[in-house]
């Protein structure tokens, strides 16, 4: 039986993890796959700087450390940022993947050119930015936002009659206008409304989250994981250290939201 580890990105609570876990419903998965969803112990509130950033790669590379002891044939991360996967795949022996680069690549499987959605504008420069360090600025057609600030917890839920029309229309202008030929959802977040966006537009639509959950199974199935070259392992393993951290940094938290 296949076990696959999904690290969620934020330290939700039960609800917020349920949200993150209908993802499975847009995916036709082996019968005897099994996904488990983690959250990070501590991490960023919200996911628009170089601070986030830095803090969201800490905290998914704690949070999967021990994903091989635990049991788990291969690690997905909940993530567009593609946050703590190089760290994960230089300690790790089995498949660490994340919807980033993968769902671009694999949009250039179906079309020519693709379109980044993203939630609102202070999220454009980070995938600007990854998108430049994997070298696909002449295949990504646009990035462009239907200006609806995220909720990582509830996700979409509720927001569906105001927020499907909004996106149909950025995406209609990412193929008219800036010529995709394929859409990628910019967060695991708008899982909800794939389904809506690909009845209603001529061209595929992405959805990462799942299709991470696919490409976990197709690598185990033909025994595919990082290579060394490309994600050497550390010469002295810091686990202890980084788990204290992370604990710290969640009292700390928590001793905040006490003396609120």
């Amino acid at each position: 039986m296949p076990k696959i580890l999904v690290i969620v990105p934020f330290a939700l609570d039960a609800e917020g993890l349920a949200n993150r876990e209908k993802q499975q419903k847009y995916v036709q998965l082996d019968s005897d796959t099994e996904l488990t969803y983690r959250p990070v112990t501590a991490g960023p509130t919200s996911f628009m700087s170089p601070h986030d950033w830095t803090l969201m790669d800490l905290a998914i590379f704690e949070a999967g450390l021990s994903a091989e002891d635990d049991g788990f044939d291969a690690v997905c991360i909940d993530t567009m940022s593609d946050s703590g996967m190089a760290a994960l795949r230089s300690v790790l022996n089995i498949p660490v993947v994340s919807p980033g680069r993968a769902s671009m690549l694999y949009a250039l499987t179906l079309g020519s050119k693709f379109s980044v959605l993203a939630q609102w504008e202070p999220a454009l420069p980070r995938y600007k930015k990854a998108i430049v360090e994997y070298g696909l600025e002449k295949q990504c057609a646009s990035v462009r936002s239907f200006d609806t600030p995220p909720d990582f917890s509830a996700l979409l839920d509720g927001k569906e009659e105001k927020v499907f029309p909004r996106m149909l229309a950025v995406a209609r202008q990412c193929i008219e206008e800036d010529g995709a030929d394929v859409i990628c959802l910019g967060s695991t977040t708008m899982h909800q409304a794939a389904e809506f966006l690909a009845a209603e537009l001529p061209v595929p639509v992405i959805n990462p989250g799942p299709l991470t959950y696919k490409l976990a199974e197709m690598f185990l199935s033909l025994g595919l994981k990082p290579g060394r070259s490309a994600y050497p392992a550390p010469v002295v393993r810091k686990d202890a250290l980084l788990h204290a951290m992370l604990a710290g940094g969640a009292a700390s938290e928590g001793q905040k939201e006490d003396l609120t």
